[in-house]
């Protein structure tokens, strides 16, 4: 057998026991709030059919899907086009050798979710989904191309409520992650189409849009000049530079917005539902998360259409954390039309980024056995089989180290796992019945019988 170099694909990871620990203790904090506010956990299959996917993210976004090459010989298929005389363009070829591709999030797979089981779901629909999904991208740092989306939607459900409990969530959730200092950013795709009615573009939201989002990326000038560059005149840009740059709270913003837009019935829209997010805000405790209305927060994926959420730390250098909005119409993609829904999701990746720079892991997370064994002769080893099993039985994490080793490198494993405490067994244990406990923080040594251990370590 030929030697194979050990590697992964570009923009993939391997996680390790420490790093597994880490990223369940994410896991397990969002999914604990997502079920407190009734959300219901599915999972969608890694592969979708590729219709199912294309056409859901734009041009540059279907050059990103994954797509899975058909099993079987189908390039005989391929080649009988050839001998038909038809040009082997790539769009004619795709059919042929791929029907099928990995998931590029978890929101179209949810829509077609909805679709298929419609009749099974209570509406309104309250789902989360913690999965991977995989993008063709250039790999770089803090971008993969197989990272995991933690997603919570509903659907089947106007209401407003829902905006103002995913700030909740977002505030629970990241409070309890230990962060202390973060913003919770909010704003309207209508508020967006009255200003691009206000400058007399509608036709150009788009374009407006995708600018004004990387104001915080490429500044002020950057934005002029894309939006030159996209066909606006610099008389728009006069109209729309104080817009965006209106400052003051969220109450002077929304004030100072209603004389702006007083002619834009969309745009009036718009700030009624921010209001009213607002107003329903009020009757709930947040721990630590600022609401704030930015006006130049657009979100880049199109399907978005009423209240828009970005989520950003205070207490480190990086992206969003977090992000989400309303969309009126994503199921009519499957033939279901005019089910509204709204969904929010974390970035399960940057917050472990967070987490680790500011070190917010509780230490209790560096654990996966809280107890070993160890073991002087074989004689021992038979001794301490049913100390184990009784530890095992009162769910207490424990190992025995196997017979073997000797007693320094037992106790090696004991520090490279981080495993508090140790049992340490010889002739003296087995004779008296009393065990010899060490705790390894402090390198303190009792003595304890069998039932204070479990009591103990339970």
């Amino acid at each position: 057998m030929a030697n194979v170099k050990a590697a992964i694909p570009k923009g993939t990871r391997d996680f390790g026991p420490a790093v597994m620990i880490k990223r369940n203790y994410i896991f397990d904090t969002i999914k604990k709030v997502f079920k407190k506010y009734g959300y219901q956990e599915i999972q969608t299959p890694t592969m979708e059919n590729l219709d199912t996917l294309t056409g859901k993210y734009g041009d540059e976004g279907d050059q990103l899907i994954f797509k899975i090459l058909n099993s079987g010989n189908y390039m005989l298929k391929a080649e009988s086009l050839k001998q038909n005389g038809d040009e082997l363009s790539s769009k004619k070829l795709l059919p042929i050798i791929s029907e099928k591709a990995l998931r590029y999030d978890l929101t179209v797979p949810f829509a077609r979710y909805v679709v298929m089981h419609q009749q099974e779901i209570t509406s309104p629909f309250k789902r989360f989904q913690i999965q991977p999904v995989w993008r063709a991208d250039r790999p770089q740092k803090g971008r993969y191309r197989e990272f995991y989306q933690c997603d919570a939607d509903v659907v089947g459900s106007d209401s407003l409520l829902n905006e103002a409990e995913f700030v909740c969530i977002y505030d629970e959730a990241l409070s309890q992650l230990g962060l202390k200092d973060f913003t919770i950013k909010i704003n309207n795709r209508k508020i967006l189409s009255g200003i691009a009615e206000l400058i007399g573009k509608p036709y150009k939201i788009v374009d407006l849009t995708v600018a004004i989002d990387k104001l915080d990326k490429i500044g002020l000038e950057g934005v002029e000049k894309e939006l030159l560059e996209k066909g606006f005149a610099t008389a728009d840009l006069e109209i729309l530079k104080p817009v965006i740059l209106l400052a003051g709270t969220n109450d002077e913003k929304l004030n100072s917005l209603k004389s702006i837009l007083s002619k834009s019935i969309i745009g009036l829209a718009g700030i009624d539902e921010i209001n009213k997010v607002l107003n329903y805000l009020k009757g709930f405790t947040l721990n630590r998360a600022k609401v704030e209305l930015d006006l130049t927060l657009a979100r880049g994926l199109n399907y978005y259409t009423g209240c828009i959420f970005e989520v950003k730390t205070n207490e480190a250098t990086m992206g969003s954390i977090g992000g989400g909005g309303r969309y009126d119409d994503l199921t009519g993609m499957f033939g279901k039309e005019g089910l509204a829904g709204v969904g929010i999701s974390f970035g399960a990746d940057r917050i472990y980024d967070v987490l680790e720079e500011l070190n917010l892991f509780p230490s209790t997370t560096t654990e996966s056995t809280k107890v070993l064994i160890c073991v002087f002769g074989e004689n021992e080893e038979s001794f301490a089989i049913p100390i184990l099993n009784k530890l095992r039985q009162a769910n207490i994490n424990a190992e025995l180290f196997p017979f073997g080793a000797k007693m320094k490198k037992q106790m090696q494993y004991a520090n490279d796992k981080s495993i508090p405490y140790v049992v340490i067994i010889g002739g003296d244990e087995m004779e008296s019945g009393l065990l010899s406990l060490k705790t390894m923080e402090s390198g303190e040594q009792v003595k304890i019988g069998i039932e204070e251990l479990v009591g103990k370590l339970s």
